[in-house]
């Protein structure tokens, strides 16, 4: 039997991504952000609030990265999640992660994530609630070792974590059961 349980808008899971910008003076500040997605095939959108720093940092640079973060860093990415670099100046260094700027966009890659996505500003929407920053992927940078047989992302291997709105959880993806495209093909007969 189902149960109502009202108007909850928690679609699950999440992607935790580490969005990175620099500030007017070439400073590193990461933020950790859920409710992003891709817009189009090469657009990603984040919704995030005016007040954080990463979203001022955006406007003045007008790049930005977004990092998949993994396991081995849930320390590091809840912590960007909690604390913000208009109150701790030093945010970034806490963590002890390591940038670089990317050669693509001007924007830091932050090397410990494996798989990051370089995004040029294309337009920032304001709404009631919060920012839909958009983005254009400029390039996909990808650790080696989560590059697959097949030359392509293997999920597994980035070892992504996920956020459940639900139970404030993070959590890791599990096995593959199916093939896109492919799995629902038996009931096209």
């Amino acid at each position: 039997m189902k149960k109502d349980l009202g108007k909850i808008c928690s679609v699950f899971p999440m992607p935790v991504l580490m969005v990175a910008a620099y500030d007017e003076n070439g400073k590193v500040n990461v933020m950790n952000a859920a409710w992003g997605m891709n817009s189009a095939m090469d657009k990603i959108t984040l919704f995030i609030g005016e007040r954080h720093k990463t979203t001022a940092n955006i406007r003045v640079s007008n790049a930005f990265t977004v990092a998949i973060a993994d396991r081995a860093h849930v320390v590091e990415a809840d912590y960007v999640g909690i604390a913000s670099g208009n109150d701790v100046p030093d945010k970034f260094e806490r963590t002890g992660l390591h940038a670089v700027k990317s050669a693509h966009v001007n924007a830091p890659i932050i090397e410990e994530f494996p798989l990051t996505f370089e995004c040029e500003l294309e337009q920032i929407i304001d709404t009631d609630t919060y920012h839909a920053v958009v983005g254009n992927v400029v390039n996909l940078c990808a650790d080696e070792k989560v590059i697959g047989e097949n030359g392509k992302v293997d999920p597994l291997k980035v070892d992504a974590i996920l956020f459940d709105q639900f139970q404030a959880g993070y959590y890791t993806i599990g096995e593959k059961v199916g093939q896109a495209w492919s799995s629902g093909k038996e009931l096209m007969k």
